[in-house]
Parts: C-alpha cells; sequence; structure tokens
C-alpha cells in the first residue's frame, strides 16, 4: 500500500492572475525572435532584416495562427479528449473489503474474527473496447476542429486585412477628391466675384466639399475600426502594429474554373475539417449505442475472500463467490433508446452541415461570377475616365479649356476610381466566401490540398509564455 501511494501523482497548484496575463498579452509584438523563428520554419526563408517593416497575408496568418487564443483553447480540448482516450482503455481496479467480527467462545485464542473480502470486476461483451473507440472518435473530432478553427482565424484576419487596405485606399481617395473639390469651390467664388456663375452654383459646389469631407471622416473613422479589427484577429493590441506596413493584393486569384469543377465541390463535401469532425462525432455516436447494446450483459464480479477464526486451533477459512446484475426489472432498453436517437441525431447534422456547405459553394460561386463581371465594367469605365482625364489635361496645356474643367475631369476620374475599389473589394469578399465554402486558399495548387492524416497529432504552435 505505500509503495502504491508513493507512485500516486501529486497536485502542483498553477493560479492565474488576471493582472499577469494582461501584461502578457499586451507585451506581443510581431518583432518577438521566437516568432521570427516560427515564420522561418514555414516560409522556408530567411526573414532579414528583422523586425520585418511589410507584412503580406502569409506572414500575417502564421502570426495569427501563432499568437490566436482561440487556437489555443481548441488545443487544449484536443488534450482534454485525448486524455479521455486513456481514462477509457483504463481497466477497472479490484477492491477489497477488511471485515472484522466479534465472536466470543470459551476456549478461543481471541473473539476477534478479521477477514479479507475482494472484488474482481470483470468486463464482459466488449465494453471496453466500444468505450475506447468512442473516446478515439471523439478525441479525432476535437483534433479535427483544430483545422476549422485554425481556418476560422484565418478567415477573419482575411477579412479584416481587406477591410484595413480598401479603407487605406479609400481615405487616399477622398483626400484627394476633397482636395479638388477644395480647389474647385475657390476658383467658383472667383468666378462668382466676376460675375460669371450664380451663387447658387458655388453653394452646389460648397455642398459637395461638405460632402467629401464628412465622406472622408467617415473613412477614416472606418480605417482606425478596421485597423483594431486587424489586431484583434492577429491577437494582438493595436500599439503593436505601430510603424508596420501590411499588403493585401486585391487582383483575384489568376484562375479559379477548378475551384467550381465538380471534382473541387466533391473535395469540399468530403474533405473539410468540420464535415470530417463531424463524421467523427458520428462514428462516436455509433461506439456509444454498440456500448449501452453491449451492457444488456452484465458485468461479472468475483469476490474470494479469507477469514481467520481464531478457535483453540485457529482455522483458516476460505470462500469464492460471484455477482452479477439480474435484469429482472429493466433490460436497457431505455439507454439503449437514448444512444439511437444521439446517432440518428448525429447523422441528420452531418446531413445538415453537406446540405450548407453545397449552399456556401452555389452561392459564393454565383456570388464571384457576378463580381466578376461588375469589376470588368468598373474596370473599363475607369479606363475610359482616365483617358478622359489625360485629354482635358492635354486641352488644358494648349489653351483650349479652363482649370475648371481639369477638376472636374479629376473628381469624375476620383468617383470612377472609388467605383472600382468597391467593385474589387465586393469581389474580393466573394472570394473569401468562395475559399470559407471550400476552405481551401483558392491560390494552392491542387497538390497540397490534401486533408492531414487521420489519427496524426496536430501541429503544435507554443505561444510564448
Amino acid at each position: 500500500m505505500l509503495g502504491l501511494v508513493a507512485g500516486c501523482a501529486r497536485f502542483h497548484s498553477q493560479p492565474l492572475s488576471p493582472a499577469e496575463t494582461a501584461t502578457t498579452l499586451e507585451s506581443r509584438s510581431l518583432d518577438n525572435p521566437d516568432l521570427k523563428a516560427f515564420l522561418e520554419k514555414n516560409l522556408h526563408r530567411e526573414l532579414n532584416p528583422w523586425p520585418a517593416r511589410k507584412w503580406d497575408f502569409e506572414m500575417l496568418t502564421l502570426a495569427a495562427f501563432y499568437y490566436h487564443p482561440s487556437l489555443e483553447v481548441a488545443r487544449a480540448d484536443w488534450r482534454v479528449a485525448a486524455g479521455g482516450v486513456e481514462t477509457a482503455a483504463e481497466r477497472p481496479n479490484p477492491t477489497v473489503t477488511e471485515s472484522l467480527a466479534y465472536e466470543p467462545a470459551p476456549d478461543a485464542f481471541s473473539p476477534w474474527i478479521p477477514g479479507m473480502v475482494f472484488d474482481l470486476p470483470l468486463e464482459t461483451a466488449g465494453k471496453r473496447r466500444f468505450r475506447t473507440e468512442q473516446a478515439r472518435h471523439l478525441s479525432e473530432s476535437a483534433r479535427l476542429n483544430i483545422a476549422t478553427t485554425a481556418w476560422q482565424v484565418r478567415s477573419q484576419l482575411r477579412a479584416a486585412l481587406l477591410d484595413f487596405s480598401s479603407a487605406r485606399q479609400r481615405v487616399a481617395l477622398l483626400e484627394r477628391q476633397a482636395a479638388l473639390r477644395k480647389d474647385l469651390v475657390s476658383r467658383m467664388q472667383g468666378q462668382l466675384e466676376a460675375g460669371a456663375i450664380s451663387g447658387v452654383e458655388l453653394n452646389t459646389a460648397r455642398l459637395a466639399l461638405i460632402r467629401a469631407r464628412a465622406d472622408l471622416a467617415d473613412a477614416q473613422r472606418l480605417q482606425a475600426e478596421a485597423r483594431s479589427s486587424l489586431a484583434g484577429a492577429l491577437g494582438l493590441s493595436v500599439l503593436a502594429l505601430n510603424g508596420l506596413d501590411f499588403e493585401f493584393d486585391l487582383a483575384p486569384p489568376a484562375t479559379t474554373e477548378d475551384l467550381t469543377a465538380s471534382k473541387v465541390r466533391q473535395l469540399a463535401l468530403q474533405g473539410r475539417a468540420d464535415i470530417l469532425g463531424a463524421l467523427s462525432d458520428y462514428a462516436a455516436s455509433q461506439s456509444a449505442l454498440q456500448l449501452e447494446v453491449a451492457k444488456q450483459y452484465p458485468d461479472i464480479h468475483l469476490a474470494p475472500g479469507y477469514y481467520w477464526n481464531a478457535g483453540s486451533a485457529g482455522e483458516h477459512d476460505w470462500q469464492i463467490g460471484a455477482t452479477v446484475e439480474l435484469p429482472l426489472l429493466n433490460r436497457h432498453q431505455g439507454p439503449i433508446a437514448e444512444a439511437a436517437a444521439r446517432r440518428e441525431a448525429s447523422a441528420a447534422r452531418f446531413l445538415a452541415l453537406q446540405a450548407k456547405v453545397i449552399t456556401e459553394i452555389d452561392g459564393a460561386v454565383a456570388s464571384f461570377r457576378a463580381s466578376q463581371t461588375n469589376v470588368a465594367a468598373v474596370e473599363a469605365l475607369t479606363a475610359a475616365q482616365a483617358k478622359q482625364q489625360q485629354s482635358v489635361a492635354a486641352q488644358f496645356q494648349a489653351g483650349a479649356v479652363d482649370r475648371l474643367d481639369v477638376l472636374t475631369a479629376g473628381l469624375e476620374l476620383t468617383a470612377a476610381s472609388l467605383a472600382r475599389l468597391d467593385a474589387q473589394v465586393k469581389l474580393q469578399q466573394a472570394v473569401g466566401a468562395l475559399e470559407d465554402a471550400v476552405q481551401r486558399p483558392l491560390d494552392l495548387p491542387e497538390s497540397v490540398w490534401q486533408t492531414a492524416p487521420r489519427g496524426s497529432p496536430p501541429k503544435q504552435v507554443n505561444p510564448p509564455p
């Protein structure tokens, strides 16, 4: 007994301090040398100089995988589920019962009769195997949830980076628009004083300038909010982004024809991490039903015992017994019915998830095609407006038009550029929706569209302490 007690695990207290954890979170940054090693390992290239001043989407995605707390939660849940496999595989321990009976006798050496009875449980009908299989399926589901969480982190980062990049470009365009309108109002003021235009025309231009400045202020607010959202998507504070430049190419992927083919749709329906996780959940419900069916067959408890009767000669009494549950009042129908219903519910959730994926893919493809058409039309309009602006500028140099015509052409080009930016953002949002539906980056070759082998441990990403 002393040996068994000596081999027991010990409890080690690990208290949490909100102040310390908050300080740790706020101290995270993108110049961490451990982050540099992590990036170089996964990018397969050296990062010089460090800290990097420009960050592309690939680098930011790895930084989010390194820092984002939701991934650590998913990994912790998987470790809990993996521990459940070990728990399910354990065999039940035997027990021992000590007894001491009092039986006085005239010639007895002692009136006390010590005894010892063991209980040796024997599980039947493969209960331990079914229990272990259920735990393994749940562990696999938790492992796949890490991949689902990682994709959600990437999706949120992509959306935040797109909002920040588009907001920055919008601010630049609106600043130019406000400057052009200010110059236009100034020149129209001179024309009003010369009697060339009416006050109504000047007031209209002034109102347009006020709207342009209001639009600029709103765009600057959205840029600040997008910067905060970007920091949150990375798992960092806003201060950690100071002095850094972020790149996001608004151009769509070179080709997406293969992504709309039936084989890729089938890959999404069979290879998404959440679909594989739902399959593991269904397999776990199957094992749970098998376990409940097996519980119809009672376990056996062997009960050998020993007593020492301290009579005049000192007698040693041995006994053997067995305990078996008698299925007289119920035959375990209730738990079996519940497990069967849970299996049906798991199958229904899986089918609902597949139907949702099909709807997402169809909607994303339709939105992507419509956005492509819209971008093409707006690009043509912007190109035509740019040629018009160049033509007006040339005429101004030749003295054929005045400065007001140049400013008007510049405003029209700025409006077309804003429309092109909106179209590009909508197209990128459609690309993001399509990637989310397939859960694969569109710019990856098909050769790397492979799900991690089932049962393999997830890649560990250790955040700084």
